[in-house]
């Protein structure tokens, strides 16, 4: 259940915000994608979920090639973007209801009951999504992402604007969630990071600068916070 970049390029204008990166990610894993604003983060997630078309190199979800069956490499993704897209007069399981059939799914209601309950939005099934807290709206958008139960998620920073006990609900449904699926998540909360995730992704300038297990931070880097060694690798400079 892996995610694999080959030499992807993506431009725009005279503005390279994608400039020939490659990684690949192991399964199973939440992968921190951690860059500073305009890094390139968003614009590779955007690539791999075939929103933007790829403009030069490989992508494969799965071993499933994105751009030559686009389709099937959708059906093993959920997105989770930034700006959470909800209709926010939709009730939470009218919701649900809608995206399943997106998805063409059968015996949509014992699924959709499956992930209220996974998500715990269980008390506010019945409940527009306008009346709904932001850590609760961020809920509805990982229930709709995992409808169709992907083997990959990919999420770009769901705990944005959240109060800490939220951010902490939201971190372990999606430690929850990754037991079964690979996750790659951007974020720029270092603390969440260290918190969450297995692996560790550092792009710049729209340029992989690192990447190595959190279990391999010490020896890699002794004596530094992930603070500093996101610092140390996205400084102004090529």
């Amino acid at each position: 259940m892996s995610i694999r970049v080959e030499n992807l390029i993506k431009t725009y204008g005279k503005q390279t915000a994608l400039d020939n990166i490659s990684f690949r990610t192991q399964s199973n894993h939440i992968i921190g994608f951690l860059g500073p604003n305009g890094a390139g983060k968003s614009t590779t997630m955007k690539t791999l979920t075939g929103i933007l078309p790829i403009e030069s190199g490989e992508c494969w979800i799965n071993d499933i090639n994105v751009k030559k069956d686009p389709i099937q490499a959708k059906r093993n993704i959920g997105y989770l973007p930034e700006n959470n897209p909800l209709y926010l007069e939709m009730y939470v399981s009218e919701m649900l209801q809608y995206q399943a059939e997106l998805y063409g799914l059968k015996n949509t209601k014992k699924r959709i009951q499956e992930v209220i309950s996974q998500t715990g939005l269980t008390l506010e099934k019945h409940k527009k999504i306008k009346q709904l807290s932001k850590g609760y709206r961020q809920r509805v958008g990982l229930a709709c992402a995992i409808i169709h139960d992907p083997q990959v998620l990919i999420l770009d920073e769901p705990t944005t604007g959240l109060d800490p006990n939220q951010i902490i609900e939201i971190r372990q449904l999606i430690k929850e969630l990754s037991k079964n699926k690979t996750v790659l998540l951007s974020t720029h909360l270092m603390q969440e990071v260290e918190a969450i995730c297995d692996e560790i992704i550092v792009i710049h300038q729209g340029k992989i600068k690192e990447q190595f297990l959190l279990h391999e931070k010490d020896s890699k880097y002794p004596n530094r916070t992930m603070e500093e060694i996101f610092v140390l690798l996205t400084k102004s400079s090529s």
